[in-house]
């Protein structure tokens, strides 16, 4: 199992912990950010593959910002698929 810690940035939330076991996500917590908001994105992505969950949260902006917390976390998931190909070298 691979834990990853996430800065954020342009976001409320400051941090992403998250869990991977196979490509599959098992846990996802924000520290900060809308507690509802980012309580139900860990919830709806428990169990899904990485590159699923990055097709529906990469983009999505909160506001006027150019990001959101979920967007923060498929930034998160797309630097650990980066670093994951690089070792796999």
């Amino acid at each position: 199992m691979d834990r990853i810690t996430y800065t954020t940035f342009g976001t409320c939330s400051k941090f992403i912990d998250i869990e991977i076991e196979n490509g599959i996500i098992n846990q996802v917590n924000f520290i900060g950010g809308c507690s509802g908001n980012t309580q139900g994105v860990g919830a709806l992505i428990k169990g899904m593959h990485i590159k699923e969950a990055i097709n529906r949260l990469q983009g999505i902006k909160c506001g006027n910002k150019n990001t959101s917390c979920p967007d923060q976390l498929a930034q998160a998931l797309i630097g650990y698929l980066e670093k994951k190909d690089k070792e796999n070298v």
